[in-house]
């Protein structure tokens, strides 16, 4: 992604967070926070406080669920949740969803109607947490509500291991 492109995804979550006046609350950081190793040190948390937002291919689209840092998905509660195979998108198809790359993925901004959004209790362990806003050096700390709310989740799920 080029960097004008990238400018213009994380333009897409600030203006997103705008409409929660939250928009002031972005933090770019001047180096890369594309992993949650990275997004870590550069928000100066623990891994687990950073929010991962995973893409999966649904029958009706996609599926983003945005859980802890420190968590694998679970393939057997994934299916029991949502009744088909977990199996990821493609980097292609992740920023044909979502708008975002890899990297910078998060359920801010998103347009399309296909993409439905979850949030994995793994987070709940953490008064806050940190996403990612559009690119790959920002993020956002969110309680577990705001992020709920402003994300548009649609419930609540527990489909990870490791924590």
């Amino acid at each position: 992604m080029k960097r004008t492109e990238i400018q213009m995804a994380i333009e897409k979550a600030r203006k997103h967070l705008r409409k929660f006046e939250m928009e002031e609350r972005i933090r770019e950081f001047p180096v890369s926070s594309a992993t949650v190793e990275l997004a870590a040190e550069a928000a100066a948390v623990i891994p687990a406080r950073i929010c991962k937002t995973l893409s999966f291919k649904s029958t009706e689209g996609c599926i983003l669920i945005q859980t802890a840092g420190d968590t694998k998905i679970d393939n057997g509660k994934f299916k029991q949740t949502f009744g088909l195979k977990a199996k990821m998108l493609t980097p292609d198809e992740v920023l044909a969803y979502t708008g975002h790359e890899i990297g910078g993925v998060c359920a801010f901004g998103i347009e399309r109607t296909d993409v439905k959004v979850y949030a994995d209790l793994s987070m709940k362990r953490f008064e806050t947490v940190f996403p990612a806003c559009g690119s790959d050096n920002s993020a956002i700390e969110l309680t577990c509500d705001e992020l709920f709310e402003i994300s548009g989740a649609l419930e609540w799920i527990d489909v990870c291991k490791g924590w």
